[in-house]
This record gives C-alpha cells, structure tokens and sequence, in this order.
C-alpha cells in the first residue's frame, strides 16, 4: 500500500510539471534551499527529477531568494516561467522567502510565475490581504498547495488558479535505506519557529532513542545547487536511517521515513501542517501511525516494540 501512496503522488506530479513547462522552453527555478533543513533539500531534488521527467531538463536559471538577478533571469530566459520552489515558507512565518515570493509577482507582471506545492499560514490577516492584493493585480500566477486547509484559504482569499499537490519530494521515489539501526527510536524533533508548544522530555529521554533535529550540520562543499541539495538529503537519510522506527513531527521526516520504507509516529506542528498533508495524501500508508501527544507517541512505540 505505500508503493501505492508513492506512486499516486508522483503521478500526480508528472501531471503538474508537464502542464507549466515544456521540452526545449526555457525557465527559471527560484528560491533554492541554502540551508540546513533536509526536507527543502528533498523538495529541490524531487524538483529537479520531476523536470527532467517530463523532459523539461535542467532551469536554464537559478538563484536563492538572495540574488535574484533580474538581468541575468531575463539573458537566461527571455521567455519561459518562472517556477518559485516549493515547501512551507508561503505566509508570515519564514519572511524572507515571502519577500521574495511578492517582488517577484510585482516586477514579473509579463510572465507566468507558478509556485510549487506549498502549505500556506499567515498569523497576520493583514499579510495575507498584502499577498492576496499582488496575485490579483498579476493574471498569471499559478499556486499549487499540499493540504486542503491551504487550498480552502487559497480559494477564499486569492485570484488565481489554485491545485491541491503533492509535496514535490515525492518526486524521488522509494530510496534504499543508507545504512542499519542502531537505535530502536529515532526522534527527529523540531527546533525551529514551527515548533509545537508542548513537553517533548518523555521522547527526548526514552530508553534505546536517539533525539535530534536536523539542522545542526557542516555545510556541504559542494557548489552546484544540485549537489549540494543532494548532500543534505544524503544526511538527512542517513540520520533516519539510525532507528528502526522514526518518531517525528517534521513533514519531510515522515515523507523521507515513507520513502525509505521506515515505520513511523508523527506528531504535529504548531498549525497542524503536517497532520493536513498527511490527512491529504499518505493516510493510507501503513508505516505511518499519528499521535496528538508525547503520551501516545510513546505509547505507539511500545506497541511497535511488543509487536
């Protein structure tokens, strides 16, 4: 049943790229994931394989949402979308990226900018109503969302063509596992500002675990954006990969834990982005068991143990 999961979503893939572009069409994919988060990593691989699956084959341009080069985009691309990245930065929570999602849609009035699977959340009305005011002046922006609490918001709030998508991870397929376990738990927990307010002691101190969030990390050397991508999902693989069983509340700790054939407990996120996704997409998967509590977390992981 998970090779089933996993294929309907990259099915679903192959429909969204082959529709935005083209064999021989140049275009541009923005906002690459320079960072330690595994999980945008994923996002940019399964984009690239994606692209090249429906023969779009490499962007012809590329940028963090740092240097964006409007001269050098335009040299590259004097036609073609530009597709931004996906992942779960659309909102206020991550403002950079959202800065960058909104200069784009200003100063490109004459091209399609489609973004990729995305969750969206905005804590402030007033930044959504912001966002909201660009697309609608744009007429041809595309948003693509993961879960069917971003889509209802997209539907209500914004003018412009909204799908409900898969995480373009998906695009990787199942991934053989790196190495063997040597811990029964691994507790990829986060660290970051979408971490849920509750007591995470009981996990982190379970016997035979291993806790850690994974963007502690030395920086990958290598300078392609691919490569480096590639990199931090071979860590991030390799991490999993210690426990016989993942207990997780990152999004891509479940999607790479489904990809590598992992039973796992998620937990959530303090919007619920990965409860959404995964009420969207892959509750019919086995491997993947939900807790709303450390309690039932734990609770799930003796009954694997007694299993």
């Amino acid at each position: 049943m998970s090779e089933d999961v996993i294929a309907r979503q990259q099915a679903a893939l192959r429909d969204l790229y082959r529709h935005h572009v083209a064999p021989g069409e140049p275009y541009a994919l923005v906002d690459f994931p320079d960072h330690p988060n595994v999980g945008d990593s994923a996002i940019w691989l399964g984009e690239i394989a994606m692209l090249h699956a429906v023969g779009a084959g490499d962007p012809a341009y590329r940028s963090h949402w740092d240097d964006f080069d409007a001269a050098a985009f335009v040299a590259a691309c004097p036609i073609g979308p530009i597709l931004i990245h996906g992942g779960g930065n659309l909102g206020d929570i991550w403002p950079h990226h959202q800065h960058f999602r909104e200069s784009l849609i200003r100063d490109f009035p004459d091209r399609r900018i489609v973004q990729l699977p995305q969750s969206i959340h905005f804590r402030d009305p007033a930044h959504r109503d912001r966002f909201a005011a660009l697309v609608a002046g744009h007429g041809d922006f595309h948003l693509h969302v993961r879960d069917a609490a971003s889509l209802e918001l997209a539907r209500r709030h914004f003018d412009c063509p909204v799908a409900l998508s898969p995480d373009s991870a998906f695009g990787l397929g199942p991934l053989p596992r790196p190495r063997t376990p040597d811990c029964h738990s691994l507790m990829l927990l986060r660290t970051d500002a979408e971490r849920a307010a509750r007591d995470d002691r009981l996990l982190r101190q379970s016997p035979d675990a291993v806790a850690l969030d994974w963007l502690d990390e030395t920086p990958p050397t290598e300078a392609d954006f691919t490569a480096r991508a590639r990199a931090r999902v071979e860590r991030g693989l390799r991490l999993l990969s210690r426990g016989e069983q993942v207990v997780t509340d990152r999004l891509h700790g479940h999607i790479l834990a489904l990809l590598l054939g992992l039973p796992h407990v998620v937990l959530d996120n303090d919007y619920g982005k990965v409860a959404a996704y995964i009420g969207a997409w892959t509750h019919g998967s086995p491997l993947v068991r939900q807790a709303a509590t450390p309690d039932e977390a734990m609770a799930l992981i003796g009954a694997a143990m007694m299993a």
